[in-house]
């Protein structure tokens, strides 16, 4: 008897511990009772507080509660936007990804691709940074491409919507950025007697975004490059269309490669 006593008394203190824990948790909880919209609210709040933190936890309490409706929906995004804002681009693109396959037709979409965007436009902002340094074929303008690609689908999907102005403006600013990384790369090439890579470069440059000023520069780099390549009729019709197209052109110059106008950034 003397040893059941303890245990019993052992077994009643750790129950109502647990229960006390228990009790706690649920007065801490100030959400219990809220509905989806006064959730949805607090959280919109939070976000405009910048307490990105706070606000997503809001946020998945408002999916675990309430996971279907249009609250849960706009949560998802909500969540997307506060890791964008908060520098987690990776929880930002999971997020986003997982509304695009949920709910592939929602109003939303042409924001969920723009968000998307700006995620991949944030992380080529250092990219132009890459051009100074010295070795440019191993830098990957990927974040780039993705932020482009996202765009692109918004401007061709909903070319009404509020945000496509504005991501026609960034695709402009990328395709310039992708440009000159071809450049870059090129030139990085030529000048290390790798003539074939830089001509191939130009090439590109030239069928993939001929209508940016960086063709004149590319069609320079094959001139060059089939020259030291001894393939003089790939040089002569390179030269032949620079010409017709930059008849005042002095990318054939001898100062071309160390001209730093010619691989500035802008």
């Amino acid at each position: 008897m003397n040893k059941i006593l303890p245990r019993i008394l052992a077994a009643t203190i750790a129950a109502a511990l647990i229960a006390g824990c228990s009790s706690t948790q649920q007065e801490q909880d100030e959400t219990r009772g809220w509905s989806a919209e006064k959730i949805y609210s607090e959280a919109k709040a939070e976000q405009g507080s910048k307490n990105f933190e706070r606000s997503n936890k809001l946020l998945e309490k408002l999916e675990a509660r309430y996971p279907y409706g249009r609250y849960a929906q706009q949560a998802i995004l909500e969540t997307a936007y506060n890791h964008y804002k908060d520098q987690e681009p990776l929880l930002a693109l999971a997020a986003i990804d997982r509304f695009i396959k949920q709910y592939p037709a929602h109003p939303s979409m042409d924001y969920a691709l723009y968000l998307r965007g700006l995620v991949h436009f944030n992380e080529t902002q250092g990219f132009m940074s890459f051009l100074a340094k010295q070795d440019m074929s191993e830098r990957d303008p990927k974040a780039a491409r993705d932020s482009f690609d996202s765009f692109r689908q918004l401007v061709t999907r909903f070319p009404e919507s509020r945000y496509a102005a504005d991501a026609q403006v960034r695709m402009g600013y990328l395709i310039g950025a992708l440009s000159n990384y071809e450049l870059h790369v090129a030139r990085y090439y030529y000048k290390r007697g790798a003539y074939l890579a830089a001509a191939n470069r130009g090439k590109y440059l030239v069928e993939t975004h001929g209508n940016t000023k960086q063709v004149e520069a590319a069609l320079g780099m094959m001139v060059l490059s089939y020259d030291k390549l001894g393939m003089n009729d790939l040089r002569d019709d390179a030269k032949r269309v620079l010409l017709k197209n930059y008849p005042e052109t002095t990318v054939l110059d001898k100062d071309f490669l160390t001209d730093r106008a010619w691989w500035a950034p802008w």
